[in-house]
């Protein structure tokens, strides 16, 4: 048995737009792994497709992709038994302009876990063994999921929006994916500056080593070399640029953003100020993130959930009650 949570009906979670039941266990296909989830992190791109935010690609798809799961059926150099992550991106073809450059994150025919295919929200899944992560050591099986998306978006917004050596970078928004890029600016000699709406997440900001944590609207107490807007907020954009230094870049960490207002030239733009999106990851950012994870040991903050609460923990998510990344457990 399978027990699993599908996306029903798309639309607010006040309207119950998950159903919990159970199914058969997932065949792997071809060159695929099967796992048996051990936790599965609850990313807001999840409370996207539950909402209708992005409109699924597959009906009563099964959400999630930061899974860790345990290796059930082997392929690809895995062997039974083995600890694995599965992340968002799923499958490129690997033959277009995109993936030929380098750049698999752009590819038009990529495939996600948890939109495309089934995801972790559930006792099982699959995943081509060439898109599945080996995972550091020194972690809880809670601990390593949210390092899948949360973590992995993290280190490539932070790859983006260019902080110059010892730099002052400010985090708009701090919940799963910013308590982790923070520290891992920190740990690279950066100054960090926080800016988001919850006081708890303010204080855990401080107490992970940023140098200030003030409301997600106000300045920062100095200008900014760079800036990553993690709140799916656009009315954070002028904000963020006008806190930006000359030549400065602020990266957009999201696949969903409400509407951004009109910008003005001369004071959001002037200056050689730049504004860039974060489309996804590649499989090189994902091996990269987990090696520095390894290397820095981040701390990752977690609310526990069991698998049969995830409804609820993405109505906390939606309300701003989770403090760090929720995780789904399914022991």
């Amino acid at each position: 048995m399978n027990r699993r949570w599908v996306v029903e009906r798309p639309g607010p979670m006040a309207t119950g737009p998950l159903s919990w039941g159970s199914g058969p266990v997932p065949e792997p296909a071809g060159g695929e792994l099967l796992v048996r989830v051990r936790a599965c992190g609850v990313c807001r791109t999840d409370l996207h497709v539950a909402e209708g935010d992005l409109p699924v690609h597959r009906q009563r798809v099964v959400p999630g992709h930061e899974i860790v799961g345990e290796v059930i059926s082997a392929a690809g150099g895995f062997a039974v038994g083995d600890l694995v992550g599965i992340a968002w991106l799923r499958h490129t073809d690997g033959t277009c302009r995109y993936c030929r450059r380098g750049a698999e994150n752009l590819c038009p025919a990529s495939t996600y876990t948890g939109w495309d295919a089934d995801g972790g929200y559930a006792d099982y899944a699959t995943v081509p063994a060439a898109y599945a992560y080996r995972l550091p050591g020194g972690y809880e099986p809670e601990q390593l999921a949210p390092l899948l998306c949360a973590g992995i978006i993290g280190y490539r917004a932070l790859l983006l929006a260019q902080v110059p050596p010892a730099g002052r970078l400010g985090i708009y928004g701090f919940g799963a994916s910013a308590h982790l890029t923070a520290q891992l600016a920190i740990a690279q000699g950066h100054t960090v500056h926080v800016l988001t709406r919850s006081a708890a997440a303010r204080e855990l900001a401080l107490s992970l080593g940023a140098a200030s944590a003030g409301p997600a609207e106000a300045a920062p107490p100095e200008p900014l070399d760079s800036a990553i807007l993690f709140a799916p907020v656009g009315t954070l954009v002028p904000a963020a640029l006008q806190a930006l230094d000359r030549g400065g870049t602020l990266a957009v960490a999201g696949i969903h953003l409400s509407d951004i207002p009109a910008l003005t030239y001369q004071r959001d733009l002037f200056g050689e100020r730049t504004l860039r999106s974060v489309t996804a990851n590649t499989r090189r950012d994902g091996e990269h993130f987990l090696a520095l994870a390894a290397q820095y040991h981040l701390r990752v903050t977690t609310t526990p959930y069991p698998l049969d609460r995830a409804d609820q923990a993405l109505a906390d998510l939606a309300a701003d009650r989770v403090n760090g990344a929720a995780v789904l457990l399914t022991d």
